[in-house]
């Protein structure tokens, strides 16, 4: 569904091989759920999945009909901050629909995103941001909640590097 949309095949390749190495930081039963959600994050910008224009919520909306499980929906509907675009657009009240949870495993699926760079490469989040903000522009809805976007990204990547490092494995770069 990906394959014709520029540079999301690639990026959610990355993110699910990026969650693959990150499984050791959430429980053992949820670390399918993990990859499934890493590959399935951006499922909303297919153009089958596209109602409202917001992916996070359309990927979770088109998941829901298929019969997929609320956590997952849930997972897609809420990575990487989705709650601060959702308030900025007007869609605070759609998006929570969906559950919202704040687990190591809603950490996991976040970093791994935005430590993947959109052709499925690693990067940094401060990296991460960045081609974010240039891609969508200065007056983006984006850019509008960096301020507040970008410290709980920061937050994120913190509490998942911690996680890492008490696992013995290393916080910076992909092996």
């Amino acid at each position: 569904m990906l394959r014709d949309v520029e540079q999301r095949l690639p990026h959610s390749a990355g993110v699910a091989a990026r969650a693959g190495q990150l499984a050791g930081t959430v429980a053992p039963r949820q670390r399918q759920l993990l990859i499934a959600a890493a590959w399935l994050h951006d499922i909303g910008y297919a153009p089958s999945a596209r109602v409202t224009g917001f992916h996070a919520f359309d990927g979770a909306v088109f998941l829901a009909t298929r019969g997929w499980s609320p956590r997952l929906c849930g997972l897609v509907a809420h990575h990487s901050g989705a709650g601060f675009s959702a308030r900025e657009m007007g869609m605070a009240d759609e998006l929570s629909r969906f559950i919202h949870e704040e687990t190591a495993l809603s950490d996991a699926l976040t970093y791994a995103d935005q430590t993947t760079g959109p052709d499925g490469r690693p990067v940094t989040p401060a990296e991460r941001m960045e081609e974010m903000l240039a891609r969508h522009g200065s007056s983006s809805p984006q850019a509008r909640i960096h301020h507040e976007r970008g410290p709980y990204l920061l937050a994120v990547a913190s509490r998942v590097e911690q996680r890492l490092n008490s696992h013995g494995q290393p916080a910076a770069g992909w092996p």
